[in-house]
């Protein structure tokens, strides 16, 4: 479904992706792992057209999209939740939500998308009429990841969701991400809680240095003594 062929990414004459090549099969989950500074957020980015790629390919469908603009390739239905969730503070949660119905489609389909993810985040519901700023961190990253799923996305890339969360929540939000994909949507992760993330995911993809280093399945890198070592304390 998605391909990313080798691409190198800059900011100005920075260059802060060198070579990262991943593939995201339709209907899974695939999370990117690294520390910080890897290039794990400045992948995404140029996926989701924001940023411009210098070298390679990012495909969709076998469709080159690194070359469109970022709202066409929002129409073609890949949503980016940002780190730091970009919620609209002074609006309220079903104003926040309402933004995310962006494209012909989703604006088409947006009362059967709110009943969706009140369904799915409860909480958000009880609270739609409140400010965003006033939802706690949890709060906030449901609203966030809820705007997204309002734009009727085929893929839905997500940076940080478990950042400042605490652990009973970071299972929720895992719990929420499985139920997405076993919907049929494709989901693809940025993250840094590593075990948690290689007990939901497909298949991983560890960046480091700009470079994707390893790549295969979740359950296979979870055994790889690189790994181990590096990000799981073993």
């Amino acid at each position: 479904m998605l391909e990313i062929r080798h691409i190198s990414v800059f900011y100005g004459d920075v260059q802060a992706v060198k070579d990262v090549s991943l593939v995201v099969e339709e209907g899974t989950i695939a999370v990117l792992l690294g520390p910080n500074a890897a290039g794990k957020s400045t992948t995404l980015r140029a996926v989701s057209g924001v940023l411009k790629v210098r070298t390679g390919e990012i495909l969709l469908d076998r469709t080159p999209i690194h070359n469109r603009p970022a709202y066409e390739i929002v129409e073609r239905g890949v949503i980016h939740v940002p780190e730091g969730r970009g919620l609209f503070g002074s609006l309220t949660v079903r104003e926040n939500l309402a933004l995310g119905a962006y494209t012909t489609k989703a604006r088409r389909e947006a009362p059967t998308n709110l009943e969706k993810v009140f369904t799915l985040f409860p909480r958000l519901k009880e609270r739609q009429r409140m400010p965003a700023r006033s939802l706690s961190g949890g709060e906030q990253q449901m609203c966030a990841i809820a705007r997204g799923l309002m734009a009727c996305p085929r893929i839905l890339m997500v940076d940080e969701m478990s950042l400042g969360l605490a652990p009973i929540l970071v299972r929720a939000m895992f719990d929420t991400v499985r139920t997405i994909a076993q919907a049929g949507l494709t989901v693809l992760l940025v993250e840094q809680a590593v075990h948690r993330s290689l007990q939901v995911a497909k298949t991983a993809f560890i960046l480091e240095n700009g470079r994707t280093v390893l790549a295969g399945p979740a359950d296979e890198m979870s055994r790889h003594e690189h790994v181990k070592r590096v990000y799981l304390g073993v």
